[in-house]
């Protein structure tokens, strides 16, 4: 009856009753994810719990104490030097029966109670009746020097055939073995970044840059090590805290697809660390692909849901008669972040298998598939256009850039997420003269607007005009709110004539469908219907090129913070890519470039080889 009282006293426009419009459902908190046939079974297991830290009173210091006392007392071990704090939300592993950890989730800011998941098992190589083939590599060094690229994987045996391509390789953890197994993977994924898939009896490319080789994953895998997901998780956290690397490839994570209702750990550190645009990750999705779906257990695993990286999935083959292959997770992601995987890239399949060099003085290599090899080669055809372009595309514009120029042929958009990227280097950033692409990089302000205008002939010419664009940005996340995860949301207006209003009384231009964003559509509208807080947008239209007079695209950017509005005056990195095609044209370009001579064309540093990456 209080509660009632206090309730039907609040006025309106108070903060108490706008507070209250923002409840979505009441009900008691049940933290715990463990599956209904573990029930009966009490033996001591590690377990993965996590707290929400609240910054008001008690306090996260407090919180922490009350819980470490409170688990002591259920007899519950807790391992607190290998928690993360991320966000409002503190995961830390522990140890007990299933009856005594489920006593300690009753404990009030409990959020997560599940089994502590295993890392993936690393994939072995495939082997036929040929043990190896002969490979000839280039003669060294790289084609470039000043990139800085760091593979995170299970390290590299006494013996390869790479040394000179490997700049510097060290060990996270010196004191541990090497993983069986784990040398076998290191290596494979540290060749299909260099050469990308070899053709037995041939001169493999010239990599394009050295990399640094980083053993992440160490003996304690095949121990079943309980502790290795959070101790391999610190030494990534390490590796990302320092900031040296630009591109990073990580093909191993935990034994765990996605779900909707929570963010792991993993997703939560490296999304973190990657909000501020200053590096370019590729992550493997996993090989999960033929589980069943029905229970989501083929979704991609996690941390291929991070929303600042590049999750890659594998084709079955670098023809264009590519298919997914069966092998390689698929979508949906988790809203926001739907579209998972971003990329398919060419990792191998049984009728066409991906060659990496194994063990041994003399390069050798054997046939293998995975999506840990899908990863690297896309990655390899990241660093390819920074080698040709130098910085005049940001990282985050390389992204961009793989995400606008892939296909999906038609395939369901949760099979290959926006499609596959072209095996070859110039198709990324060479077009013909009917093709004219443009570059907006820079960062946007909470609140304000940008009016990306899109260079378009004065000159009346017949015929359709494809216009297709890719919008990126990298966000800050909130990792206690799955349905609010990116604090960054954009709404984006496509104004197909610039002297075309509604009335005399409008503000600005008329503005027509592109990327289905409506500023009159419910919060819920925009936030699962349209991707107001998707940090990735691609959308294709067609004209008729006289509707078009000077189009434009004016960028919003709105702010939130743990599902409230932000006032925040902090900006975000951004680019968005437009493309114009006018097949009856062949001098569209010239036409463009007479009008707006401003436009400067983005040079390479080195001449693009002709060659397929």
């Amino acid at each position: 009856m209080q509660i009632r009282f206090e309730i039907n006293s609040f006025v309106e426009s108070s903060s108490e009753a706008n507070d209250l419009r923002k409840i979505e459902a009441i009900g008691n908190p049940n933290p715990v994810q463990l599956p209904v046939e573990m029930i009966g079974k009490d033996e001591e297991e590690y377990f993965e719990i996590a707290l929400n830290m609240w910054t008001l009173y008690p306090g996260k210091d407090a919180i922490k104490f009350a819980f470490l006392e409170f688990a002591e007392e259920c007899n519950v071990k807790c391992q607190p030097y290998l928690a993360f704090d991320c966000g409002n939300l503190w995961f830390v592993p522990v140890f007990g029966t299933r009856s005594s950890v489920e006593m300690v989730a009753q404990f009030s800011f409990v959020r997560v109670l599940r089994y502590m998941p295993k890392l993936r098992g690393l994939p072995e190589i495939v082997r036929t009746y040929d043990i190896g083939q002969d490979i000839i590599l280039p003669d060294p060094p790289p084609l470039v020097s000043d990139l800085k690229v760091a593979i995170l994987d299970g390290g590299l045996p006494p013996t390869h055939p790479i040394r000179h391509w490997v700049a510097d390789y060290h060990k996270a953890d010196e004191t541990a073995e090497d993983s069986i197994g784990g040398t076998d993977h290191g290596l494979a994924v540290s060749s299909a970044f260099l050469f990308g898939p070899l053709k037995p009896n041939m001169i493999a490319e010239n990599p394009y840059t050295a990399i640094t080789h980083i053993r992440v994953l160490d003996a304690g895998i095949e121990a079943e090590n309980p502790l290795e997901l959070y101790q391999t998780l610190g030494k990534i956290d390490e590796v990302l805290r320092s900031k040296q690397f630009e591109f990073i490839n990580l093909s191993i994570g935990p034994n765990l697809s996605i779900c909707d209702q929570d963010v792991h750990v993993w997703t939560s550190v490296i999304d973190r660390h990657l909000s501020d645009g200053s590096a370019l990750m590729t992550i493997a999705v996993g090989n999960n692909g033929t589980n069943d779906r029905i229970s989501e257990n083929a979704r991609v695993q996690v941390p291929a849901d991070c929303v600042n990286a590049l999750a890659v999935g594998s084709a079955d083959n670098d023809a264009d008669s590519w298919r997914r292959a069966e092998y390689s997770a698929v979508g949906p992601g988790r809203l926001p972040g739907l579209v998972k995987p971003d990329l398919l890239a060419f990792g191998g399949g049984p009728n066409r298998y991906f060659h990496v060099l194994v063990e041994g003085e003399s390069p050798r290599a054997s046939p293998n598939q995975g999506t840990s090899l899908a990863a690297p080669n896309t990655l390899r055809i990241a660093v390819a256009i920074r080698a040709l372009l130098g910085n005049s595309l940001s990282l985050l514009g390389i992204k961009a850039l793989l995400i606008h120029c892939a296909d999906r042929k038609g395939y369901d958009i949760k099979e290959v997420g926006w499609g596959k990227i072209p095996n070859e280097v110039q198709r990324l950033i060479i077009h013909s003269e009917r093709v004219t692409t443009i570059v907006y990089q820079g960062e946007l302000e909470p609140a304000k607007y940008v009016r990306a205008m899109i260079p378009y002939p004065s000159e009346p010419f017949e015929g359709k005009v494809t216009i297709k664009a890719t919008m990126c940005y990298a966000t800050q996340v909130d990792p206690e709110n799955s349905d609010a995860y990116t604090r960054s949301g954009l709404e984006i207006s496509f104004r197909p004539n610039r002297h075309k209003f509604k009335n005399a009384e409008s503000e600005h231009p008329e503005s027509a469908t592109f990327f289905t964003v409506n500023r009159y559509l419910f919060e819920e509208d925009l936030r699962v219907h349209v991707g107001k807080w998707e940090p990735v947008l691609k959308a294709e239209k067609t004209f008729y090129a006289r509707t078009l007079k000077e189009p434009c695209f004016d960028i919003h950017y709105t702010a939130r913070e743990n599902s409230a509005p932000s006032s925040t005056r902090d900006s975000i990195p951004y680019v968005m890519i437009i493309s114009l095609e006018t097949p009856k044209e062949n001098d569209f370009r010239k036409k463009i470039l007479r009008k707006y001579p401003q436009l400067v064309p983005i040079q390479p540093r080195i001449p693009v080889p002709d060659i397929r990456v």
